[in-house]
């Protein structure tokens, strides 16, 4: 028997939850198929004057909604399958937090650390032109954004190429997201899905029967927990979890693993690893033989933030973690899921949970569309009425407010308040209403992820009337 795949493993947990629907067979199979996937290969004059043949995949899962939305990696592990299966997760990812986009996803076949700054740069900006004369880039069509191997830089790369060949000048900012701040980028964006990560945590451990059925107090306060991946997701996601009061046990990366049961201070690894380009010897805390030994260390938490596949049938059985917080798409394979629930394990799934950069994307998004800051027409505004407020206030007590407390009470709200506080909002909202429907189907988690995302895409699809 051949071993899953990466998008068999989604459809598998997606028949989990489907069984739980009552929707037409027809229906769920185009809900579950990937309607599109675009194989290019182009050539690439590296610095030494030879050439080199890239590979790279864009899919598009899901129409339902337009424009499609997703990522681009660059990885040497990319292929087809790998795209696909990422691009369904966006789908089911975005109908979870209500934000009106269909799924895509696109990577390169290469490993970025084997290029020049310049190479990436072509390789990038000939991305772009082929993906824009096919029609698999666009404001109304699919927007990509930053993925594992990406950043803000070559977002706008994307942006200044599209911009060469498109005929829509006044909408192209939105041709993609996750730009730099002076190329139409949000405030909030870079550390928008640890963030959100962080929210989705906090908000499971506030709910008491669900902690109290895993043997633990409400709150994040004294919690212990290991991150698997310092990248932009996992470093961001340990930052406001440690803010929080919980408490960093243990650290994985690429080049080994690091553990002290009385916890190991975020910045300080950051540093050393700055310092020494690897988290190993970090005085204080012990090396382990591997990356992976990391995951079965004993923690209340643990929030794989690297790439899929992580926790599988093999290793389930040792995780000594009470919650999984998946920060990273599907680090946990449809095997390893079943075992871990059996164990009693609370999974809080990918598609809810690393759901805050499409959020946030989305703001960014209608930002460019509007052509004006968040907050730009109301923060003045708020802020003198708050003052007046507090004026009043003196006036009836007769007590007379410091100015620096009257400053910093009467604070209107800039793009960033008003990001973090939507992408909060969205987060605990998503929570609860998947919470809710796991409480009255008697689900996991997981499954109740996707019998929502399931039943919003089908409601898109009956409103086109595609199906009777």
């Amino acid at each position: 028997m051949s071993t899953p795949t990466f998008f068999d493993d989604v459809n598998r947990m997606f028949e989990r939850a489907a069984a739980h629907t009552t929707h037409p067979r027809g229906l769920l199979d185009q809900i579950k198929i990937c309607n599109g996937l675009y194989q290019l290969e182009f050539p690439l004059k590296r610095d030494d004057g030879s050439i080199q043949v890239i590979r790279a995949w864009r899919a598009q899962h899901s129409h339902h909604k337009l424009p499609v939305k997703g990522g681009i990696r660059y990885a040497p592990t990319v292929s087809g399958d790998e795209v696909m299966a990422l691009s369904a997760l966006m789908t089911y990812k975005c109908a979870i937090v209500n934000v009106p986009f269909g799924g895509a996803k696109g990577g390169v076949q290469i490993d970025r650390r084997q290029y020049s700054e310049a190479e990436i740069e072509r390789i990038t900006r000939r991305l772009t032109y082929e993906l824009t004369r096919k029609n698999f880039l666009g404001p109304g069509t699919d927007v990509p954004a930053p993925d594992y191997g990406t950043g803000a830089r070559e977002m706008a790369w994307i942006l200044d190429t599209y911009r060469t060949f498109s005929n829509d000048p006044l909408d192209a900012l939105a041709c993609v997201t996750g730009k730099p701040l002076g190329q139409g980028g949000i405030r909030g964006r870079t550390e928008a899905t640890g963030r959100g990560v962080y929210f989705g945590v906090r908000e499971a451990c506030s709910v008491k029967e669900d902690m109290q059925a895993l043997g633990l107090t409400t709150g994040l306060e004294g919690k212990t927990f290991v991150v698997q991946g310092l990248g932009n997701v996992g470093y961001h996601a340990a930052r406001f979890m440690e803010e929080a009061g919980a408490v960093l046990v243990g650290v994985a990366e690429i080049e080994g693993a690091i553990h002290n049961p009385n916890g190991l201070d975020l910045a300080t690894v950051r540093r050393h690893r700055q310092e020494t380009g690897s988290i190993l010897d970090l005085p204080g805390a012990t090396n382990l033989p591997s990356s992976a030994a990391a995951l079965e260390l004993p923690c209340d938490i643990l929030i794989p933030a690297a790439l899929e596949g992580q926790i599988t049938a093999d290793n389930a059985p040792r995780i000594q973690a009470r919650i999984i917080a998946e920060a990273a798409n599907g680090p946990v394979t449809a095997d390893a899921d079943a075992i871990l629930n059996e164990r009693g394990i609370l999974i809080i799934p990918d598609i809810f949970l690393n759901a805050g950069g499409v959020t946030v994307s989305y703001f960014e998004w209608l930002r460019n569309l509007s052509h004006v800051r968040f907050g730009r027409l109301s923060k003045r505004f708020e802020q003198s009425s708050n003052v007046r407020l507090l004026r009043a206030v003196e006036q009836l007590t007769g007590r007379h407010f410091p100015d620096g407390v009257v400053e910093d009470v009467a604070h209107g709200a800039d793009e960033e308040d008003l990001v973090n506080s939507g992408l909060e909002e969205t987060m605990i909202g998503a929570y609860q209403e998947v919470r809710e429907i796991k409480a009255r189907r008697g689900v996991d988690l997981r499954v109740a992820g996707f019998i929502n995302a399931i039943d919003k895409v089908a409601l898109a699809y009956l409103e086109l009337g595609i199906f009777p």
